[in-house]
């Protein structure tokens, strides 16, 4: 597998697990004008303590290092069992 379909599968690994998790819970009010289920991306990176470019070019798959502190940071946010880690 090639380094560009496994950042292109982390991507998409990351964005369900965003999209799964209930913004009303992290204190994030339910709009009408909601485009997208469960997290937006900045509200994860907020809940992560990342910066949402960072975390936005995580989760498209850009050639990017991120620290072993940003992905446990962000695995705590999305809310990751020990399964998905």
């Amino acid at each position: 597998m090639s380094a560009n379909s496994r950042r292109s599968e982390l991507g998409d690994f990351l964005r369900t697990r965003r999209e799964r998790l209930d913004p009303s819970e992290h204190g994030f009010t339910i709009g009408t004008r909601r485009r997208t289920s469960g997290l937006r991306r900045e509200e994860l990176a907020q809940i992560a303590g990342v910066s949402v470019s960072w975390y936005t070019w995580l989760e498209q798959g850009r050639d990017i290092n991120v620290s072993t502190q940003v992905l446990e940071s962000i695995a705590r946010a999305l809310r990751l069992d020990w399964v998905e880690l």
